[in-house]
């Protein structure tokens, strides 16, 4: 929201009103900021005040399915289409139940960080990254140069979107790094042409981690924002924020609404933002993930559908509790993996002998848990990935095996599920590329469910012993 006083004495009469709503939710918020994680996820910003003045009383965050806004007057409808008042008026811009999800999703990333956050919800996790990546990869004279560096260990989605819309369709330079964990790498790839760095961690499906504080501190030297795919990890493990970490995304599809009804994305940004990238915009820096939402996202309409957005608010309620349990039993399968004779390789962050298990060690805990000493409990998430020995015909017939499990190209779901990344999600990436991220056609890709552990181990050992 901003002000002008040149505006009517009828517009500033909305502008007084929306001041005192601000101050009312502002001072709630900073209430909920007290309470624990669970607490806020169960309530997000939604108050009884909110309940019984705005929503009939309503116990639960209402589902707004009104394309659009009806407002009192001319004086009420210019305060809003100018910014300011709070409002929705498009539901192409905003939505009452897309605001409750983003309220509730700014918390709780900022949660324990020390950071005020903004959060942005999109209609897809691939949305929500060309949503945070795009304003920065604006020439800003003519032949300006530019580039970005970022793993090659991501999402095969997140690949194709780099290697093909920004560098060669656009011409950004795109820079690879094929070690994330290797600090020197990053150093080497940055130069005063970079606009971000950018990484996935956990990653899909090969469990590639880095030193979180590490890259943020080095991105912010060289005065350029960090951004970080947590997906895999939710807020519920890491809240990147809190290392120094300027944007984090989330497709909200995976872990977060694990009951699989809802596509959806998200952006978080800390307050402010680190970045050399010109934008007179005061939201650009104080507050990015608004700035994305009421100016780029207003114009290019990735929004999230209200529907998908009340079923990722209704499916974040129990995000630690989920989040437990479902890494409890991935770590369960792991280890059982780990010592099959048909398996040679297992990817798996909790594994104590995986390269990158003491690093992930450092940043991935249980939020509010309690080791007994003080300290929280290290979970690693339900993501995990197993290479099957022998040729790659032996893991087609060990994906063909399952029984319980299912094959498909999704994640995080309440059920297991499955999938060989070289002939799905990461297939358009080629050959060479899947070498170089570490994606060969023996690796399944594991996500655990909510199921008794044992039970995935059944179908899995049953399978495996069809080779």
């Amino acid at each position: 929201m901003t002000d002008d006083t040149s505006y009517s004495p009828g517009v500033q009469k909305y502008i007084e009103e929306a001041k005192k709503n601000i101050a009312r939710q502002e001072a709630h918020r900073a209430v909920m900021k007290t309470k624990k994680f669970d607490t806020i996820a169960v309530h997000g910003l939604y108050s009884v005040e909110e309940a019984l003045n705005n929503n009939q009383g309503a116990v639960i965050e209402p589902l707004y399915l009104s394309a659009s806004q009806a407002y009192r007057d001319s004086d009420e409808l210019e305060a809003a289409l100018a910014y300011l008042i709070p409002t929705w008026c498009y539901t192409r811009i905003a939505n009452p139940s897309t605001y409750y999800l983003e309220w509730a999703l700014a918390l709780l990333e900022g949660y324990g960080t020390g950071c005020d956050t903004s959060c942005c919800v999109t209609a897809s996790g691939m949305a929500a990254i060309t949503s945070a990546v795009d304003p920065f990869l604006i020439r800003q004279k003519e032949g300006e140069p530019m580039n970005f560096v970022t793993s090659v260990q991501v999402y095969g989605g997140t690949y194709q979107l780099f290697s093909i819309r920004k560098m060669a369709e656009q011409g950004v330079d795109v820079r690879w790094v094929a070690q994330p964990e290797n600090i020197d790498e990053w150093k080497e790839k940055i130069d005063e042409n970079t606009r971000f760095l950018y990484v996935e961690a956990p990653s899909n499906p090969q469990q590639s981690f880095c030193d979180v504080k590490a890259v943020a501190d080095l991105a912010h030297s060289w005065g350029i924002p960090f951004i970080f795919d947590a997906t895999c990890a939710t807020p519920a493990l890491l809240r990147p924020i809190a290392y120094g970490v300027d944007i984090v995304i989330h497709s909200l599809t995976k872990s977060i609404t694990s009951g699989g009804l809802a596509i959806g994305g998200c952006l978080t940004s800390r307050k402010p933002i680190v970045t050399k990238v010109k934008n007179d915009h005061p939201l650009f820096k104080e507050s990015f993930a608004e700035y994305v939402k009421f100016l780029p996202y207003r114009d290019t309409g990735p929004a999230a559908s209200p529907v998908n957005a009340i079923y990722a608010l209704n499916d974040l309620r129990l995000l630690r509790i989920k989040m437990d349990l479902f890494s409890r039993n991935c770590h369960k399968v792991a280890a059982f993996l780990q010592n099959h004779s048909r398996v040679y390789q297992v990817d798996y962050l909790g594994l104590p002998d995986f390269h990158l298990h003491s690093l992930a060690k450092r940043y991935m805990k249980l939020v509010d848990s309690n080791d007994g000493s003080g300290g929280e409990v290290n979970r690693y998430g339900h993501l995990m990935s197993f290479r099957v020995d022998g040729p790659p015909a032996n893991a087609r017939k060990v994906f063909d095996g399952f029984e319980m499990i299912f094959r498909a190209t999704d994640l995080g779901r309440i059920k297991s599920v499955a999938t060989i990344p070289a002939i799905s999600t990461h297939l358009q990436q080629g050959e060479e590329a899947r070498n170089i991220a570490d994606v060969p056609p023996q690796l399944i890709r594991l996500c655990v469910g909510g199921e008794d552990p044992d039970d995935v181990i059944t179908d899995v050992d049953q399978a495996l012993n069809k080779l």
